[in-house]
C-alpha cells in the first residue's frame, strides 16, 4: 500500500464525508438552528407585532397619531430592523459553514439571494426614521400638519410596498437552501421538499400582492401549511440536529482512493 494513501487515511480518520468531525457537524447544525430561530422571532416582531398597532390602512391621520402616541414602540421597529440585518449575516455564515461541503456554489447562491436585502433594509429604516421626524415637526416645518401626515404616510407606504419585493426574495433564497438540505444526507429529505414548497408560497404571495391585491388575504391564509416549512426546518436543526449515521465513515473516494496519484 502506498505511503501516501496510509498518510491520507490517518488525516481523514474520524472525519465525515461532509468535511467535519461528527461533533462539529452536530454543533454546526444546532448553531444554525439557534440563529435561525432568533432571526425568525425578530422578523415576526417587526412584521406581525408592531405594524398592526401603528398603521391604519388608508388613514394617514390615524397612523400619524398612532406613531406619536406609540413613539417608543415605533422606534423598537427601527431597532428590530438593525438587529435583523446583523442576524441575517450571522445566520448566513452559520448556514454556509454547514452546507459548504455539500455544494459550495449552491451555498454561495443561497447567501447571495438573501444578503441582497440587507442594503434595502437600511434604506427602509431611513424611511421609517424620516416619517417619524416629519410627524414630530423636526423636518418640513413649513408644511401644515395634514401635509406632514400625508408625507409621513407616503414613506410608510413605500416601506409596505417594498415588503412585496422582500417576500419574493424570502422565497427565492429558500430554493438553493432546499436543494442543499435535500442533498446533505445528514438532514431528512422531506425538509428540503417542504422548504421548496415554502419558497413557492412566498412567491405566490408576492405576485398576488402585486397583481391581485384583493386576494392577498385569502392567499396568505391558504398558504399557511406551506409556510410552516421554515419553522419545522429550524426546529429540526435546533432539536434533532444532524443525523450523522447517514454520513458516518463515508470518506470522499477522491481523497482516499489508493489509486490516486499513481
Amino acid at each position: 500500500m502506498p505511503l501516501r494513501y496510509v498518510a491520507t487515511k490517518k488525516m481523514t480518520k474520524g472525519v465525515l464525508s461532509v468535511g467535519m468531525p461528527p461533533i462539529a457537524l452536530k454543533n454546526a447544525t444546532r448553531i444554525a438552528g439557534f440563529w435561525y430561530l432568533i432571526w425568525a422571532l425578530n422578523g415576526m416582531y417587526s412584521l406581525l407585532f408592531v405594524p398592526p398597532k401603528i398603521v391604519v390602512a388608508g388613514d394617514a391621520v390615524a397612523t400619524g397619531n398612532n406613531m406619536l402616541a406609540h413613539e417608543f414602540l415605533f422606534k423598537t421597529l427601527i431597532i428590530s430592523d438593525i438587529i435583523g440585518i446583523v442576524l441575517t449575516v450571522v445566520l448566513l455564515l452559520a448556514l454556509y459553514r454547514l452546507f459548504e461541503s455539500v455544494n459550495e456554489r449552491l451555498s454561495k447562491l443561497m447567501v447571495a439571494f438573501l444578503i441582497v436585502l440587507v442594503p434595502c433594509t437600511f434604506i427602509l429604516g431611513a424611511f421609517n426614521i424620516t416619517s417619524l421626524m416629519i410627524l414630530k415637526g423636526e423636518v418640513l416645518k413649513s408644511f401644515e400638519v395634514a401635509q406632514r401626515q400625508d408625507v409621513a404616510f407616503l414613506f410608510l407606504k413605500i416601506s409596505n410596498y417594498a415588503t412585496i419585493t422582500f417576500t419574493a426574495f424570502w422565497g427565492i433564497w429558500l430554493f438553493p437552501l432546499a436543494i442543499l438540505v435535500y442533498k446533505s444526507r445528514f438532514l431528512p429529505r422531506f425538509l428540503g421538499v417542504w422548504l421548496a414548497i415554502n419558497g413557492v408560497a412566498y412567491l405566490v404571495q408576492s405576485f398576488t400582492a402585486l397583481f391581485l391585491p384583493n386576494y392577498k388575504g385569502m392567499i396568505f391564509n391558504l398558504s399557511w401549511p406551506a409556510m410552516i416549512g421554515e419553522f419545522v426546518f429550524l426546529l429540526w436543526l435546533l432539536v434533532m440536529g444532524a443525523n450523522i449515521k447517514h454520513v458516518e465513515n463515508q470518506v470522499d473516494p477522491g481523497i482516499d482512493s489508493p489509486n490516486r496519484g499513481l
